[in-house]
């Protein structure tokens, strides 16, 4: 296992174009981390970086303590899986899985223990003979990690690998990655723009917003206590309610909330009460089984709410509902959207 060290690392493109500016990250050996962010937040760029395959502008980047910022990508000591699969259709698995080691000059024998042992561990055993034609996106994307993981790297570097599968086939997959990584213990970074599979994956998940880090922490860590509105507007599923205190007297009341604070408050959080501070006429419901989704308009007519609720019994569009919610679920930022400490 082998940490990965990224200390003040720039990126400028040509026309002084800062994607990047002087970022910092820290993650230990055996660790998943997990980049997440909305398209064009510098996700992507870092993890290239850190591959090798995009030059660094200023800063240093260490695998395992050796600075690689010079070393070529096949010199780090990583394996990287991509968004497509980027498998050769005419070779068999066994023969897409083995062509990076026959290219190193491993022996023979060494590339048949690895590939088996690689196939046994993915399920893909009785597979290796199959063209990719042959298979599934799932088993297609298993062949690709099976390529990864028979260089046994440093650290797995992975970009998006989901994102061209279904949604029942993301779920059953990031749980194999997840169950995967644990058995082997080899450091990875990950980068999605899904929230809910970050959420799954990380051990540290790491909120960029436009080259920078948000907040990093452990997962129900980031969930629960956000350090800004955009942490708090972007993980969630729905997201945080987001209301000016102003709006709401009788919620800001119940916190120290003061002019110019916002209040965020989770949808879940908010409990059906007939006599409580936020009021809402119900737009929309949506009806998810065990859980309905409360979409509803606040009387000022601009700010929306979303309230989860379980049970049969909902309010129907139309009507008017009141909601409340322990002060221990409120969150309160500043002006300029920075978690006010408690």
């Amino acid at each position: 296992m082998s940490d990965i060290q990224i200390e003040n690392v720039r990126k400028v493109y040509p026309g002084n174009v800062e994607v990047i500016p002087d970022l910092e990250l820290s993650i230990a050996a055996g660790e998943l981390c997990v980049l997440v962010g909305p398209s064009g937040c510098g996700k992507s760029t870092l993890l290239r970086m850190v591959a090798g395959l995009e030059p660094i502008t200023d800063g240093e980047i260490r695998i395992g303590g050796r600075r690689v910022n010079e070393l070529e990508p096949v010199e780090r000591d990583i394996s990287m899986v991509f968004q497509n699969y980027a498998l050769y259709p005419h070779m068999s698995v066994f023969d897409n899985m083995a062509y990076g080691l026959r290219n190193r000059g491993t022996a023979k024998p060494e590339i048949q223990r690895r590939v088996r042992e690689a196939a046994q561990v993915l399920g893909l055993e009785d597979f290796l003979q199959r063209k990719p034609r042959q298979l599934s996106g799932g088993q297609r994307q298993r062949v690709a990690m099976g390529r990864a993981i028979v260089r046994d790297p440093a650290a797995f570097l992975f970009d998006e690998p989901l994102s061209n599968l279904d949604a029942k086939l993301r779920v059953k997959t990031r749980v194999e990655i997840r169950d995967l990584q644990q058995r082997l213990k080899t450091t990875a970074l990950y980068v999605t723009h899904d929230q809910q599979e970050a959420m799954t994956l990380a051990d540290k998940l790491v909120v960029m917003n436009a080259g920078r880090i948000e907040q990093v922490g452990a997962p129900m860590e980031v969930y629960a206590r956000p350090a800004s509105l955009f942490v708090a507007g972007f993980i969630g599923s729905p997201p945080m309610n987001i209301i000016p205190a102003d709006r709401v007297p009788g919620l800001a009341a119940h916190d120290t909330a003061s002019a110019g604070m916002t209040i965020g408050v989770r949808p879940e959080a908010l409990i059906a009460d007939p006599a409580g501070p936020v009021e809402m006429t119900v737009r929309v419901v949506e009806r998810l089984g065990a859980t309905s989704n409360i979409h509803g308009m606040l009387p000022d007519g601009t700010t929306e709410v979303i309230a989860s609720v379980t049970g049969e019994t909902v309010p129907a569009p139309g009507d008017t509902a009141r909601f409340a919610a322990a002060k221990v679920d409120l969150h309160l930022f500043d002006a300029e959207g920075r978690r006010v400490s408690e």
